[in-house]
């Protein structure tokens, strides 16, 4: 039984079979004839065959052409170009359109709130509160808010992982603006600028060494005489010019108003302090998923991350799932993270599914 609940969990097996991309892509857009919509197309001719799912194949295509037509709302002339080409012994499929997505970039609060409104449209229903209490000893399970009792058949668990901060004054007041906690997402942003990273592990050491794509030089401070990242990236960070390793330091002070301008360093060894002149802090000196509600009610490991299975996201308890950094401690990343919460509303459709 357990096999036959993990089997009907997976995806379905595709059904490989030599596919004609063109003719399918063909397919799909006589059905687009019908609906009106204006697509070009453009397909190569003596396209090899593609060893595939034709019903996955089709639904790939129709879903790049509707995400195509959502993007030109409100374009004053709206172009869809479909086309194949062949290069080398395989067959390419391209879908572009005219939209304007976000020419001058966008701030990532901003494009969770378009997000949320684009959830609204569909009728999710947001409560903006925490929850206090959960009980799932039983079906239906039982969350609170305060004195305030939900149920339900099903719950997704996404409460994700915080940063863990160094507690200095202007540090909240300073995110975005100078601080952050996220290399890969802001690291651009301080092209040629002199900027810090506090930490001694790997997540630290990779951070500067990433950030050295960027930066024009990258300050490592080091609480102790000592990294405790691997040794091939310590190797990596000292021999990198870019990277001044800090040793026996923390950042004690941050300076700015409206941006970061600047840290003062303490030696934890003398006391000793000095001014630094950077326009970024990355801390990374760890993370901490949000999983006390759930001690003693769902296995965890002892850093607090949840366990799931491999390759899925079920919990230990039939009918929980787990999603997103609070069960993710490697990558990290908002789109892994979104592709994670995809995973778990689809094992939760399924398994709800299989419940009647």
């Amino acid at each position: 039984m357990v096999n036959d609940f993990r089997d009907y969990a997976r995806t379905p097996l595709p059904v490989l079979d030599s596919v004609d991309l063109n003719h399918l892509v063909s397919e799909v857009l006589a059905l687009y004839e019908q609906s009106g919509a204006r697509i070009q197309s453009q397909l190569a001719p003596q396209l090899p065959l593609v060893t595939a799912d034709v019903n996955q194949i089709r639904q790939v295509i129709h879903n790049l052409l509707t995400n195509a037509q959502d993007a030109l709302t409100g374009q004053a002339a709206p172009q869809i170009a479909i086309s194949t080409e062949r290069i080398r012994n395989y067959a390419w499929l391209r879908v572009t359109d005219n939209g304007g997505g976000f020419p001058e970039g966008i701030m990532g609060p901003e494009l969770m709130m378009n997000f949320r409104s684009q959830a609204e449209r569909f009728g999710a229903e947001f409560i903006t509160e925490k929850v206090t209490k959960v009980d799932f000893s039983s079906r239906p399970f039982k969350v609170w808010i305060r004195d305030t009792e939900y149920s339900a058949n099903s719950i997704i668990v996404a409460t994700g992982a915080q940063s863990l901060m160094l507690d200095l004054p202007k540090e909240t007041e300073l995110i975005g603006h100078g601080v952050s906690t996220c290399a890969t997402c802001d690291g651009f942003f301080f092209r040629g600028q002199e900027i810090v990273v506090v930490g001694g592990g790997d997540s630290a050491v990779e951070e500067a060494t990433f950030l050295t794509k960027f930066a024009s030089k990258v300050h490592l401070i080091v609480r102790r005489d000592a990294l405790r990242a691997s040794r091939i990236m310590q190797d990596r960070a000292i021999a990198n010019e870019k990277i001044e390793i800090h040793w026996n330091s923390k950042v004690s002070e941050l300076h700015g108003e409206q941006s970061l301008s600047g840290v003062t360093l303490t030696d934890t060894v003398t006391g000793a302090t000095s001014p630094l002149a950077v326009t970024g802090l990355f801390i990374a000196i760890g993370h901490k998923p949000n999983t006390a509600i759930f001690q003693s009610v769902l296995n965890m490991e002892d850093s607090g991350y949840l366990m799931t299975r491999d390759g899925s996201t079920y919990t230990d308890i039939e009918g929980i799932f787990a999603c997103g950094d609070v069960q993710d401690h490697t990558y990290r990343q908002a789109i892994t993270a979104a592709g994670s919460g995809c995973m778990a509303a689809l094992d939760c459709e399924r398994w709800l599914e299989h419940q009647h």
